[in-house]
């Protein structure tokens, strides 16, 4: 039985309730059954008592006179057999006398005259004792035997205040089953209909009631894992205690996100102070070494002796230095990077350094920039930045596939300098996109997960925005960046 309460509410509620107006349609059907057969039987009462006292008015003279012929003809009267059986049709009659001996009755062969009653049987029987019963004042005297197919009523035959005898009147109960059972027919027929509407009525507001709890335990099931989904205003849009319910669980869900924001914002404060404090110390030991190989190839390059390609090298090897000084300054929160203009030359070494990964991995390399003589960008963090996304795509697509880049003045604005990245590796999924530019959030087996991040925070620096998505097959990265000091919208396309 323990099974039918563990049913969810969607089922249960629907089922008890059914239940109940089922029950409840029986029970008052049987009171109605019963009241019917009760006054079914008070009507035969009122109707056997009118006739009895003209049956027996009628008979005390020919029980006076003894004239049994003239006796059996009243008492025969209302027996008629060929006309239809109803309720209130009397059986038989039978008239006893003082010695509780027939002395007349409508059914002879059956009830012979002058027999005692006590002779015809159980019923005649126990007639005849609570005739006989002292103190009996309440008439007519309704006997209805145990067992018994027939109901009895006596009235008693007087004369002049004396007792003659008695006038019992018999009734076949089997006369009332035809009209009971119509009776019971009409009550089923009106509770079937009763039934057929209530029922679906019902169901839907047991399972509308029961819907929302199923979905409201469902949700908070998942809460050790995750924070919830709010239910949807419309699941149920009550103000009873339902709905005060529903509405109680939305704002703790709400709370629970603000909460889960706060303490993810926490960590992630924390995680930067702690990468913060490391880049600094990072910073302070990489810039001591940095600042003598500056001063080795500048030393280098005043020699007189060099050739035109030694000094190209030099050159290369000087902006690389100055890149990795500019980058690790940008770094530092604190630090205001002063650096030279964006050239051509910066996207040439660019491209010279990337192209080993490009030619190992054979990635289509599809470059397309609109670069005038210069851009009022800082050299050494465009060059960083576009170091970092390139080789991010080619290590994110597939071998042999596709990365491209195009670089120039964003569309709707001269005051931006925009960069967009693609590659046809595998698309970032929404977990990936939400994180993608914290520290160590890699999107690939064995990487570090600083890369995006430190050209994340190159970019704030600059003021500028970076954002990622998907795009048809593709992954698609879009920097804009405002040149010189002039604002301008970063908004990616």
């Amino acid at each position: 039985m323990r099974w039918l309460f563990n049913l969810s509410f969607r089922h249960k509620i629907p089922l008890w309730t059914s239940f109940l107006i089922a029950f409840s349609i029986f029970v008052v059907g049987a009171a109605l059954m019963t009241r019917a057969y009760q006054d079914m039987k008070a009507a035969v009462i009122i109707s056997a008592d009118n006739l009895g006292h003209t049956l027996a008015n009628t008979v005390a003279p020919m029980l006076l006179h003894d004239d049994v012929w003239r006796a059996f003809e009243i008492v025969r009267s209302p027996i008629r057999a060929d006309s239809a059986r109803s309720p209130a049709q009397v059986d038989a009659v039978v008239v006893f006398g003082r010695d509780r001996r027939v002395f007349v009755s409508s059914h002879p062969e059956s009830l012979p005259m002058l027999s005692e009653a006590a002779a015809l049987g159980a019923d005649w029987q126990a007639l005849a004792a609570r005739l006989a019963s002292p103190g009996l004042v309440a008439w007519p005297l309704v006997i209805e035997p145990e067992g018994s197919s027939y109901l009895y009523i006596a009235l008693p035959i007087t004369d002049k205040d004396a007792q003659l005898g008695h006038l019992v009147l018999r009734y076949a109960k089997s006369v009332f089953h035809p009209w009971f059972v119509a009776t019971i027919w009409q009550g089923l027929g009106l509770g079937l209909l009763v039934l057929a509407v209530l029922i679906p009525i019902n169901w839907y507001w047991g399972s509308r009631m029961a819907s929302p709890l199923v979905d409201l335990a469902q949700r908070m099931g998942t809460m050790p894992r995750q924070v919830p989904e709010p239910l949807p205003p419309e699941i149920y849009p009550y103000a009873d205690e339902l709905g005060q319910l529903f509405q109680a669980y939305d704002r703790m869900v709400l709370a629970l996100r603000e909460k889960a924001a706060l303490e993810n914002e926490v960590v992630r404060s924390e995680r930067l102070a702690a990468i913060g404090q490391l880049t600094a110390g990072i910073a302070h030991e990489i810039n001591n070494p940095l600042a003598g190989l500056i001063t080795a190839v500048d030393t280098l390059k005043l020699r007189r002796d060099l050739d035109a390609k030694a000094l190209r090298h030099l050159d290369l090897i000087d902006r690389g230095l100055m890149q990795i000084r500019d980058t690790v300054a940008a770094l530092l929160v604190q630090t205001r990077v002063q650096a030279r203009p964006l050239s051509q030359h910066d996207l040439d070494d660019v491209r010279t350094l990337i192209q080993p990964q490009v030619a190992k991995r054979r990635i289509t390399l599809d470059w397309s920039d609109t670069m005038p003589a210069e851009l009022p960008a800082p050299a050494s963090l465009v060059r960083q930045i576009l170091i970092n996304l390139l080789l991010n795509a080619v290590q994110a697509a597939a071998e042999g596939g596709q990365v491209s880049l195009w670089l120039g003045r964003k569309a709707d604005s001269e005051t931006c300098l925009s960069i967009v990245v693609r590659n046809d590796g595998t698309l970032l999924s929404n977990e990936q996109l939400a994180h993608l530019f914290e520290p160590f959030a890699s999107t690939r087996p064995g990487g570090h997960g600083l890369g995006l991040w430190v050209t994340y925070q190159i970019v704030t620096q600059l003021n500028g925005r970076i954002t990622a998505r998907n795009v048809g097959d593709h992954v698609e990265f879009v920097v804009n960046l405002p040149l010189g000091d002039t604002p301008c919208n970063t908004a990616s396309a």
